[in-house]
């Protein structure tokens, strides 16, 4: 005679990340998967980034299962990759993984999903599809993302055009959901409870403009003092604006940007803030100026005007909309197109109209309930368009 059966055990979703971006874009994510029943997450962080990263995951009240810390000085792309790939493995393993997501275009996302694929875990992919088919441009994070993308078994694209990009290189319509993007999720929840720094709202209320600056990029090291010296330029034709750049901590980046800026009267250079702070201050913001991937939504999601400081974008559908403008990496161009936005208030009006093309708040659901219908506890979900 044999017992009761036995409920089935809730399967083990990892999420795997390591950077701001990443944790603040899963942190949603995280939190459906934990409403979703037969479902428990779990978090697996390499500590790509870690100061940044660990102030992320304090804003939404996050705290890894696991931690590889495999941030060292200077590390170079080989070097984080021959780390993470076999401890990720040995992590998945002891944290006996149903499934692993990854996020975007890191080192952590492609490594991890290697790992995965080595141990014979399923893979699904937030954000997928994203493309600026230029393998340098940007940076690593174009190769990280077209690599991840042949180990998925599900892939969640922010945008129709993210899926169609997938449908083209092969991908399996039916592990193909269109999502929306995380971000928008993320940005507008923390942007609606956490209060803008006082200093900056004194600002604000005595008449000037901000305007939120990030620039960081390695494609856009080799001219990036000169880029740095187009903004000095701006700032000095703008004295009714007052610049935040949060400076990444990358001395590459310090060295090329600090003699250039430092000392104007308007132009703030701040270490890199928690998300607590930098979502505020988006959502107060005049203009984003940035060479930063998850910002493009951010700010179409907050409904602020975006100057990419890059030649291309793996997201398009915000210039198509018309909420962002490719500024370039030229200095010279650059220069005038943040003078034209700033001069122009019909135009930035046109943009902050625009419709945001990257999600209505609740991909997060989407992807939870996508993951339970893999494994046969939920129906399928519908489609955001």
């Amino acid at each position: 005679m044999t017992g009761p059966a036995l409920p089935p055990q809730p399967k083990r979703i990892v999420l795997a990340f390591g950077t701001r971006p990443e944790a603040t874009k899963m942190a949603p994510v995280y939190a459906a998967l934990a409403q979703q029943p037969g479902l428990t997450p779990l978090i697996l962080s390499t500590g790509q980034q870690r100061t940044m990263l660990d102030e992320a995951l304090a804003v939404f009240g996050l705290t890894p299962d696991e931690d590889l810390n495999v941030m060292t000085e200077r590390q170079t792309l080989a070097d984080l990759t021959g780390r993470i790939v076999p401890q990720a493995g040995r992590k998945l393993r002891e944290l006996g993984a149903d499934m692993v997501l990854v996020h975007g275009d890191t080192t952590t996302s492609f490594c991890v999903a290697l790992s995965a694929f080595y141990e014979g875990i399923p893979v699904g992919h937030v954000e997928a599809g994203l493309r600026s088919g230029n393998m340098q441009e940007p940076f690593p994070e174009e190769a990280n993302r077209r690599l991840t993308g042949v180990l998925t078994t599900l892939d969640f694209a922010p945008t129709p055009g993210s899926r169609a990009n997938l449908l083209g290189e092969g991908k399996s319509e039916e592990g193909i959901f269109v999502t929306g993007q995380t971000a928008v999720d993320a940005v507008r929840e923390v942007a609606g409870r956490v209060p803008l720094r006082p200093g900056w709202r004194a600002r604000l209320e005595a008449g000037q403009r901000l305007v939120t600056v990030t620039m960081h990029r390695r494609e856009n090291l080799p001219v990036m003092r000169e880029m740095a010296e187009a903004l000095a330029d701006v700032a000095r034709a703008h004295p009714d604006c007052h610049f935040v750049y949060p400076v990444h901590l990358n001395p590459a980046v310090q060295e090329a940007v600090r003699p250039a800026l430092e000392g104007l009267p308007n132009f703030e250079l701040v270490g890199p803030l928690d998300y607590a702070n930098m979502a505020p201050l988006m959502a107060a913001s005049t203009l984003l100026a940035t060479d930063s991937g998850g910002l493009q939504e951010e700010g179409a999601a907050l409904g602020v005007p975006v100057a990419v400081l890059r030649n291309v974008t793996e997201r398009p559908e915000g210039v198509e909309a018309g909420v962002l403008v490719l500024a370039g990496n030229d200095p010279v161009q650059m220069r005038s197109v943040l003078t034209t936005l700033l001069d122009d208030e019909a135009t930035l009006t046109r943009m902050r109209a625009a419709r945001n093309p990257y999600g209505d708040g609740r991909a997060a659901g989407r992807i939870a309930q996508a993951v339970a219908w893999h494994f046969g506890l939920a129906p399928r979900p519908e489609d955001w368009a």
